[in-house]
């Protein structure tokens, strides 16, 4: 297994940000662990929360920045939709989040093969408008993203050590 550390002094001036910097500052030292970025060959160092946790923060940085689309499109689906991520953010007590990403799943699976085509910008561009499906996704996940933020934050606090070592 892959030991993360995060520096207490890091720990306490994120929480003193807020609960984005505190589950960013876990995302962060998870990632600077495995280089950089999850792949095939560390996933495995991981345990299922720290893969969880990423897969929050793959999730939430791409609704975001551009909803499910452009999570399809630039090649998540499969990490959040293919594997268990619904079923364990449904043991960490985000419920509705679960429902949420079971319903993209359904979505995924249908238009996932003309979604993560190679295109040019104004055709992915789009893509939104073929897809609009999409929207509520969208829609409902910008709306509860600080709730389950927060929740996830929560999970984190009441489970530091599933996640890092504190220094």
């Amino acid at each position: 297994m892959t030991e993360v550390f995060i520096a207490d002094t890091t720990l306490r001036a994120a929480a003193g940000e807020g609960m984005d910097a505190f589950v960013g500052a876990f995302v962060k030292a998870i990632r600077d662990a495995i280089g950089g970025e999850l792949n095939a060959d560390n996933m495995g160092t991981l345990n299922s929360d720290q893969i969880t946790l990423l897969a929050w923060a793959t999730l939430h940085e791409e609704v975001m920045d551009g909803g499910f689309v452009q999570l399809i499109h630039n090649g998540y689906g499969p990490f959040i939709f293919k594997n268990p991520f619904a079923k364990a953010i449904k043991l960490w007590g985000l419920r509705d989040l679960s429902k949420l990403v079971y319903e993209g799943h359904t979505l995924f699976n249908k238009y996932h093969e003309e979604i993560e085509r190679d295109c040019t910008d104004e055709e992915f561009m789009a893509l939104f408008e073929r897809y609009p499906e999409f929207e509520d996704l969208d829609d409902q996940f910008v709306e509860n993203e600080e709730e389950w933020t927060a929740l996830i934050a929560h999970y984190v606090d009441e489970h530091i050590a599933q996640f890092a070592t504190i220094r």
